[in-house]
């Protein structure tokens, strides 16, 4: 530094203030290069699909329509419609449409006749599962909590499951098995009418003057329909938990929907007009309790929230149910009105997040050395500020990755997050890989771990406040757990895809 002042004295004395001599600019430059800090992200050519001037608007209706042929099918196996998803976003209108692509409900290659198929078969299969939740309560009501849950889903469905307040299955004049649910002085007719996405698991009309062939036909079809229970695949993931556990999950689900907060109501109109009449039906279906405080359209968002975790701990036993989880199904009944839709894109978003829901935690570790080895490749002296404060773990953005962001943004900011993540998933799924996502974005290839990228990059933010005023890990999980209401989620996904181009290989 010595130098460049000499070198600068002289010229000040010697050369007109307007040109410098070269050998001032490189001491100069020399000296820049020095101090910057090196978590500085280094722009220029780089072009981030977020960025504010490269940012393309959201995915229309009208785009949306034109991305099929005549017989359903998306065009370039699906590469435009993820490029448009991954770089805007998608219209709240469409949502509904797009999201099963997105979370591999739907295949990107499937035409409209196949895509009523999957529909018809996901119904049918959400519905044995509300039944197999039905037969669970039964079990543990008798007494039965050493059973393993996937002994009592293997078995045949009983004639009667009866206890006070549940639904009960029942077998309507020896013919055919359906769900009703119990309410004194409400009328199937009334219930048709109000509105409630509710269980009538396989809509079947018998006549009491059948006759005996038809009788012994009907029962053939049980027995069909038994087999068809057997061996759907409603439990993914074997465990050997057993109905004590599900008894567990059951009272903390129910617990959690209660607690849910309002924050949906205003982008689903539709299901805030709920009836109270009607929200009660689906909450007493549900045996949902004390909820008299709630209004009628956070009750019925309550019994949702029951009838598809509920269910989802049955199809993953292993994982079962976790505080947390819940943050993560609200926004998608916000967007799917039908429960069984919405139960199957919760279950692909789960996908890869079950494993934030791991006892073991081995999910959670893994993405937490992954964020440390990001912040580390990027700025080492800042790394080395955290490893003095035995915060090199990233233990403080635990909550950022455990419910991907949701309490740190706001309700429409989240699902923008997540839409550009699912398009990334989505794009790794369908075999697109550096070759064919090169013409999206070159060297930014599709990554399962957008959201560590982003989460690192966050952080790297306020790596000055965090080296000048925190000397523990605890202020540092402070500081990150008040983030709500102050993060652009645009910036940053142009700051993770700073990180994902400079960092990906090696990371």
């Amino acid at each position: 530094m010595k130098a460049l002042k000499r070198s600068s004295n002289s010229s000040s004395s010697n050369q007109p203030s307007s040109s410098p001599p070269a050998s001032s600019w490189i001491h100069l430059r020399w000296a820049l290069l020095i101090v910057a800090p090196s978590s500085v992200p280094e722009r220029g050519s780089l072009k981030s699909p977020w960025s504010q001037r490269k940012r393309k608007r959201t995915l229309t209706h009208q785009y949306w329509n034109g991305l099929f042929t005549p017989e359903g099918k998306l065009r370039d196996g699906g590469y435009k419609f993820l490029k448009k998803a991954r770089s805007g976003g998608i219209d709240p209108s469409i949502r509904s449409e797009v999201w099963p692509f997105l979370l591999g409900v739907y295949d990107l290659n499937s035409s409209e006749q196949d895509r009523n198929a999957v529909k018809m078969q996901k119904r049918k299969e959400y519905e044995n599962l509300r039944l197999r939740c039905c037969m669970l309560s039964d079990h543990f009501y008798q007494g039965n909590s050493s059973m393993t849950i996937d002994e009592i889903c293997n078995e045949m469905i009983p004639e009667i499951v009866d206890h006070p307040q549940s639904p009960k299955i029942c077998k309507d004049n020896g013919t055919r098995i359906q769900l009703s649910m119990e309410k004194n002085g409400v009328e199937g007719e009334e219930e048709e009418k109000s509105g409630i996405d509710h269980i009538d698991v396989f809509h079947a009309q018998t006549d009491s003057s059948d006759s005996e062939s038809s009788v012994e036909e009907s029962q053939g079809v049980i027995e069909a329909d038994q087999q068809f229970i057997k061996d759907s695949s409603f439990s993914r993931y074997p465990s050997d938990r057993t109905v004590e556990d599900f008894a567990t999950w059951w009272r903390i689900i129910r617990l959690d929907a209660i607690r849910a907060n309002a924050e949906w109501v205003i982008y689903s109109p539709g299901q805030a007009a709920i009836s109270e009449e009607a929200a009660v039906l689906f909450a007493q279906a549900v045996q949902l309790k004390d909820y008299d405080h709630l209004e009628p359209f956070m009750i019925h968002h309550a019994a949702r929230l029951v009838s598809v975790l509920e269910s989802y701990a049955i199809y993953d036993p292993e994982i079962g149910y976790c505080q947390g989880m819940s943050d993560l199904l609200a926004p998608i009944l916000t967007v799917m009105d039908e429960d069984h839709e919405a139960f199957w894109c919760f279950a692909g978003f789960m996908r890869k997040a079950r494993h934030n829901f791991r006892l073991d935690e081995v999910g959670i570790r893994r993405q937490l050395s992954i964020v440390s080895r990001i912040i580390r490749s990027k700025d080492a002296q800042f790394y080395g500020h955290l490893k003095k404060l035995q915060a090199e773990d990233c233990f403080f953005v635990y909550r950022m990755v455990v419910v991907l962001f949701r309490r740190e943004l706001t309700f429409e900011q989240t699902v923008r997050l997540w839409e550009v993540m699912w398009a990334d998933q989505a794009a790794i799924r369908a075999g697109l890989g550096r070759s064919a996502w090169g013409r999206i974005r070159p060297r930014a290839p599709p990554t399962d771990d957008l959201l560590l990228y982003a989460i690192a990059a966050c952080v790297l933010r306020r790596r000055k406040l965090i080296i000048e005023r925190y000397s523990s890990m605890d202020e540092i999980m402070r500081e990150c757990n008040s983030m709500a209401g102050q993060l652009d989620v645009w910036k940053l996904l142009d700051d993770a895809h700073d990180l994902v181009v400079t960092l990906h290989d090696k990371i």
